[in-house]
């Protein structure tokens, strides 16, 4: 049972399962499904796509320099049939993938502590901001009025309200 990998985000293929596309040329293009061919169609760059492998692997999110990365890549070269071969390659595969997973565990550590340390920075420079925004304010005098100050707007003069009074023109209104 041959295992493909998918063109676009790298995940596993089953038989059976995906879709794969061949290029005039003859290149074989597989994807796991249809999400990853309409944006391989959509000629999007995989390493700026966020929800790929290629984008964890050139952001820092996964292990990109490992010896045990090299064993999942294929090998085309036909074996004959030994049964002592299949159980030590067996061996060698479980043994790989412990191997694996306890340096993807330290490599996850290692990552979060850098985040934790980014995370404990950033708490610290915050409340500094705060302390500082608090001094300020005990400084400040405390208003103990809760009324709103009235505007004093000035009162127009009578001579204005009375008719005739105060027209510059000099004509008269019957």
């Amino acid at each position: 049972m041959r295992i493909e990998k998918c063109y676009f985000c790298s995940t596993n293929v089953y038989p059976g399962h995906g879709t794969a596309f061949v290029r005039n040329d003859a290149k074989v293009f597989r994807f796991c499904t249809s999400k990853c061919h309409k944006n391989f169609k959509m000629k999007r760059n995989p390493r700026k796509v966020r929800w790929t492998k290629a984008f964890r692997k050139a952001a820092g999110k996964e292990m990109t320099i490992d010896s045990t990365i090299e064993f999942e890549k294929r090998r085309n070269v036909p074996v004959r049939y030994d049964r002592e071969l299949v159980q030590t390659t067996i061996k060698a595969m479980k043994r790989v993938g412990e191997i694996k997973a306890r340096r993807e565990r330290v490599f996850f550590k290692h990552r979060m502590a850098a985040s934790r340390e980014k995370q404990k920075a950033h708490r610290k420079k915050a409340l500094e901001a705060v302390k500082s925004k608090s001094s300020v304010k005990l400084l400040e005098p405390v208003s103990t009025t809760t009324e709103k100050e009235k505007i004093k707007v000035p009162v127009k003069a009578k001579s204005a309200l009375i008719q005739g009074e105060g027209r510059s023109m000099g004509m008269e209104i019957d």
